[in-house]
C-alpha cells in the first residue's frame, strides 16, 4: 500500500509523518502528480492562509491533480477547508469539491483561534470513525470552518457555531481538527484512514 503526503509548503507534514511513522506506516511526501495519482491513499495536511496554499497548489498544478484524484483522500484543517468553493480568508478561491464557503468565527468574545482541545458528536456512521466514540476530545487549530452540513460524519461546537468537525464527500475525507495532535482518538481516525 503507497500512502501519499502532498507537499505543498503549507504543510504541518512533520507531526503527521512522525503520527504515520508510529502506526508503522510507509509513506512519501510528493508534490509529483504520478506519484499522488498512483497511491492508495493521499494526505493532504495544511496550516497557513487560503489563498497563499491556493496560489501554491495552482502553480505546481496539483488543484487540477486534487480534483482527479479516485482513491481515499484526507484533508486535515487547512486541507479540508481548501476542498470548499471559496474562504472568506483573503476571499479565496478553493478546490471546489464540496459545495460552501469557509467562514470566520464571528462572536465579539471568542478567543479566535480556537486552540485546544475540543469535543466531537458523531451523526453519522463511516469506517472512517470506527471505533471513535461520541464525545470524543480532539484539538483543533482554526480560526475558520467548513460548514458542510450535508457532508458531516461528526461536528464540534465553537461558542455558538455548530460546523462539521469530520467531513466525507464520495472519496474525499476532512478533519477540521488535527488527528495528529489528539492523542489515541485522532491516531485511530488516522489508521483508520490508512485502512480504508
Amino acid at each position: 500500500m503507497s500512502i501519499a503526503v502532498i507537499d505543498y509548503n503549507a504543510g504541518n507534514i512533520a507531526s503527521v509523518g512522525n503520527a504515520l511513522r508510529k502506526l508503522g506506516f510507509e509513506y512519501t511526501i510528493t508534490k509529483d502528480p504520478k506519484e499522488i495519482l498512483a497511491a492508495d491513499k493521499v494526505i493532504f495536511p495544511g496550516q497557513g492562509r487560503a489563498a497563499a496554499a491556493m496560489d501554491d497548489l495552482r502553480a505546481s498544478g496539483l488543484d487540477k491533480v486534487i480534483r482527479e484524484i479516485k482513491k481515499p483522500f484526507l484533508g486535515i484543517c487547512l486541507g479540508l477547508q481548501l476542498l470548499f468553493e471559496s474562504s472568506e480568508e483573503d476571499d479565496a478561491q478553493c478546490l471546489g469539491i464540496i459545495e460552501g464557503r469557509v467562514k470566520r468565527f464571528n462572536e465579539p468574545d471568542l478567543k479566535i483561534p480556537q486552540m485546544g482541545w475540543n469535543i466531537i458528536s458523531i451523526v453519522q456512521n463511516d469506517p472512517l470513525i470506527s471505533g471513535i466514540p461520541d464525545k470524543a476530545y480532539v484539538y483543533f487549530a482554526n480560526s475558520y470552518y467548513g460548514a458542510g452540513d450535508n457532508y458531516a460524519l461528526a461536528t464540534s461546537v465553537y461558542g455558538s457555531t455548530e460546523s462539521g468537525a469530520i467531513i466525507r464527500k464520495d472519496n474525499f475525507y476532512g478533519t477540521q481538527f488535527h488527528p495528529e495532535k489528539s492523542g489515541e482518538w485522532g491516531m485511530k481516525i488516522l489508521d483508520n484512514f490508512c485502512r480504508l
